[in-house]
């Protein structure tokens, strides 16, 4: 029974850093962002600066980079924990899932099921993810990642698009977790 509680502490420490790290990144982006929007050009529409970290273009990239260090790592090291522990088998989206989602009148399943595809879909949208800003960061060093989205613009675009797909993620992963667990499983994943 002791294993149990600190594998609870090591998801905490990997949720928590998670959480962080994105609205680091989040943040930080979007003063990115205000420096030349990606829809309108430098006439666009702007966020305000109470959504914005690091005061300026060069600011908030250096927060950006040191959030996306933090996180990949800590994904990385997620992804090793996960593999190492076998915690694969029972957090991603099987075929059992998807015969709950289909046949089976337990809501709670149902809800399970839910929850697995959605970790699962988030999965190659974070690849994707760090995937778009390594080719922003470096688009002459790594010129054929700009060319798997035909231009600079539209790699932008797509790597803008991650921060509504986060948040989206983020709502409906916590919203899952009180079906599934109560508030007392989503407050296990961060404080207790």
């Amino acid at each position: 029974m002791q294993n149990k509680p600190r594998i609870f502490k090591i998801v905490q420490i990997f949720h928590s850093i998670n959480l962080i790290a994105l609205i680091l990144m989040i943040t930080s982006g979007l003063q990115i962002y205000n420096a030349n929007p990606v829809f309108g050009g430098r006439a666009g529409w702007h966020f305000p600066p109470i959504f914005l970290l690091g005061g300026w273009l060069a600011g908030g990239r250096h927060w950006h980079f040191a959030a996306m260090t933090l996180f990949s790592v800590n994904l990385l090291l997620y992804g090793i924990y996960i593999v190492f522990t076998r915690r694969w088998k029972i957090r991603f989206f099987s075929a059992k899932d998807l015969g709950a989602l289909q046949k089976s009148k337990n809501i709670k399943r149902t809800n399970y099921a839910w929850h697995r595809l959605i970790y699962t879909i988030i999965i190659p949208v974070l690849v994707l993810s760090i995937f778009t800003g390594i080719g922003m960061y470096k688009p002459a060093q790594f010129a054929w990642i700009v060319s798997c989205f035909g231009d600079w613009q539209s790699l932008r675009i797509v790597h803008f698009l991650a921060v509504p797909t986060f948040i989206v993620f983020a709502i409906v992963h916590w919203r899952l977790a009180l079906k599934v667990g109560g508030s007392s499983l989503v407050d296990s994943m961060f404080f207790r």
